[in-house]
């Protein structure tokens, strides 16, 4: 999964934004388990776990449903849900004001 690079200029600050990656695509299928199966065990819909499979973001309580499901440690919750990385930078602006 590549990562999505997004950048934005706001007059002096500077935003780069990389995208988020799991790995539930990978862990359900390694257990051979349906989409249906984990959003039944996890208690969230199919539509949920798909947009998580593809990369969308989710609530935290739904994290914890899905390593829970998958049969993870919550101290495992890393291995399965990667931090969003954001960095910012800000240039400094010489104020003129008097």
């Amino acid at each position: 999964m590549g990562a999505d690079m997004r950048t934005s200029k706001n007059k002096n600050l500077h935003t780069i934004t990389v995208a988020k990656s799991n790995s539930v695509r990978q862990m359900r299928e390694d257990q051979m388990m349906s989409k249906a199966e984990l959003a039944r065990k996890a208690g969230v819909t199919v539509q949920t776990i798909d947009r998580i499979e593809r990369g969308f973001d989710c609530r935290v309580d739904t994290k914890r449903k899905i390593i829970e499901a998958l049969g993870c440690k919550l101290s495992e919750r890393t291995k399965i849900f990667m931090e969003k990385k954001i960095v910012t930078s800000q240039t400094s602006a010489k104020s003129s004001a008097q």
